[in-house]
């Protein structure tokens, strides 16, 4: 895979934020966007903290859309569509837009263990309903926990199963690789982004449950390393 730049959109948020430090720990490129360009200015000036030698800068969305190959949608659910609408008009054919938001009830005052409804089936699907034609749109990164992303010293152990088109897919799989512990899982199609989605809350009940505020991570077993 290039050393393509890695765009994080809602990247001042603790999953995104433990994302770009993650990325930027393995020698990639990122930029953070936020809907306010200073509070961008302000996460990447803390990744810079913690990762020596970080190739990190915080811009607002549509910026940070620019020239991205890869751009990961780290926003709640209630703020998705109004951000890919924001962004459409930065989007070129051949990019990838990662979504990983969950329809979680919170989005309508409800429970985070419980899911809300989407028309098109997942957040997934929403975002590819909007975007440009041309444009990839690939389910990843839902049920990894922020806390174990941001502790640096430590691996996450955590499959991420990644859902899309055959080759952005791939290319999605191969950046789950950049972080310890990591490993991404061949998801299939988008549509499967619907059982996926529905996990995150699951899991968010089990953290509760369990009393685990670090985050339950997802193994799958019996498969053959690659």
């Amino acid at each position: 895979m290039s050393k393509e730049s890695i765009a994080i959109l809602g990247g001042t948020g603790d999953q995104g934020l433990g994302l770009a430090l993650r990325f930027c720990a393995a020698g990639r490129e990122v930029v953070i966007g936020s809907r306010k360009a200073d509070r961008a200015v302000e996460a990447a000036e803390e990744v810079g903290k913690q990762v020596s030698g970080a190739q990190v800068s915080g811009v607002e969305n549509g910026d940070a859309t620019d020239g991205a190959g890869i751009v990961i949608l780290s926003v709640p659910f209630e703020h998705t569509a109004s951000t890919v609408k924001s962004i459409r008009d930065r989007l070129a054919p051949g990019q990838i837009v990662v979504s990983m938001g969950v329809p979680l009830a919170t989005a309508v005052g409800g429970s985070a263990a419980h899911m809300v409804g989407v028309w098109q089936g997942s957040c997934a699907e929403l975002v590819a309903s909007l975007v440009p034609d041309g444009v990839h749109v690939i389910s990843a990164f839902q049920n990894v926990s922020a806390h174990r992303l941001s502790t640096l010293d430590e691996p996450v152990e955590c499959d991420v199963v990644v859902s899309g088109e055959k080759e952005p897919r791939a290319r999605v799989m191969e950046l789950c690789e950049l972080v310890p512990g990591l490993r991404g899982v061949n998801g299939g199609p988008i549509t499967n982004a619907r059982i996926v989605e529905s996990m995150t809350a699951l899991l968010i009940g089990m953290n509760i449950r369990y009393k685990v505020p670090e985050g339950v991570g997802i193994r799958f077993t019996g498969m053959a390393e690659s």
